[in-house]
């Protein structure tokens, strides 16, 4: 299958090939809870994940640096008011957008080659990335709209967690490499391009280390095995009982007790 902007997040091609969300999705990060069940669900196409507030802001700004802001509005009316104007959190995108835009360093990085497309393959799957801002011979780029760049959070039994590995991004950044050193011979830095939705927007263009991307990739490297075996049907996917999808298909068998109500804890 070759992989087109139209048809990068079609059923097809999330079915022929990995990705780092659908990865992430199986397999889980300090930040993001896994459940094998939904992500085949939504393989599926009987679930569909939900589009929050944070993730349309954050394509909104994606959208303005690829150049397909106009598009992006006409395709999503629930950005505007009843009377037609902005929402305030898209209101609060264009600061975001302005910040960026006064600062040199940070527009450098996202002056490269937008939406890039390219696929390679990593233990036993086909893989697919598409870069946000892609220098070739130079570095790849991911940009990052979030709440905060210097809030840690708190992980049991690893204590305060950075941002980036919290939500796995030093692992997209691990496959983005790959990826591209497949395709081209260089193996690019990866950068995180951040900009905070704080009433300051905070901006800042950090590097993952390669020693960072080595530990990332050696986790994909681990639980690719059990991924590919669900995903091909040969295992059951395990539910994670939490998430929305596990909530709206739960079925009771009986009683839970009180000490159940503090598993996960």
């Amino acid at each position: 299958m070759e992989l087109t902007a139209e048809n990068y997040y079609s059923p097809e091609a999330n079915a022929e090939y990995m990705s780092v969300s659908q990865f992430k999705s199986f397999a889980g990060t300090d930040g993001k809870l896994a459940c094998e069940a939904e992500a085949m669900a939504e393989l599926r196409g009987e679930w569909e994940m939900k589009k929050t507030t944070a993730l349309m802001v954050g394509s909104y700004v994606d959208s303005y640096f690829e150049g397909t802001l106009d598009d992006f509005k006409k395709r999503t009316p629930e950005l505007f008011t009843q009377k037609g104007t902005l929402k305030a959190d898209y209101k609060q995108a264009n600061r975001i957008i302005e910040r960026i835009e006064r600062d040199p360093f940070f527009m450098k990085c996202m002056s490269g080659e937008k939406q890039v497309i390219m696929t390679g393959e990593l233990f036993g799957s086909k893989w697919k990335i598409k870069m946000d801002s892609y220098i070739p011979n130079t570095v790849i780029v991911d940009l990052k709209v979030m709440a905060s760049i210097t809030k840690h959070e708190w992980v049991r039994d690893l204590g305060p967690v950075d941002f980036i590995r919290y939500w796995g991004y030093d692992i997209q950044g691990a496959v983005y490499q790959e990826i591209v050193r497949q395709n081209t011979g260089k193996k690019l830095p990866f950068y995180i391009a951040a900009a905070t939705k704080e009433d300051e927007t905070n901006i800042e263009v950090i590097h993952v280390a390669d020693n960072f991307l080595r530990d990332a990739l050696s986790i994909v490297e681990a639980n690719m095995p059990r991924v590919l075996r669900v995903k091909n049907g040969e295992e059951q996917p395990h539910r994670c009982g939490l998430c929305d999808y596990c909530r709206n298909t739960k079925v009771l068998t009986g009683p839970i007790g009180i000490l159940d109500l503090l598993k996960d804890v």
